[in-house]
């Protein structure tokens, strides 16, 4: 599914303009992304969390050379599915 198949289900469920569902859509969607990048955890009841992680430096390997190498540290993306959705994904949705 594509942003735009997404916006033209909010167009069919509301009844909003194309245009108006799309704006609609890029707005949530930038709130989620400035929620994340400054490391909250963005939770949507009946969906799932999305997690922003601390990875610390760590040891690695250039596998064609064999050379140790340190990957730097960074943040990383987790998301964790609510039960609701967790089951609904696997029909045992009560």
């Amino acid at each position: 599914m594509t942003k735009a198949d997404i916006a033209e289900k909010i167009q069919d469920s509301t009844g909003l303009t194309k245009k108006e569902s799309a704006e609609m859509m890029e707005a949530v969607f930038s709130i989620m992304k400035n929620t994340l990048e400054s490391g909250e955890t963005l939770k949507i009841s009946g969906f799932g969390s999305f997690l922003v992680k601390e990875k610390a430096d760590r040891r690695g390997r250039n596998p064609q050379t064999g050379e140790a190498i340190t990957i730097k540290a960074r943040r990383i993306l987790t998301f964790k599915p609510s039960n609701l959705l967790r089951d609904a994904i696997n029909g045992t949705e009560e």
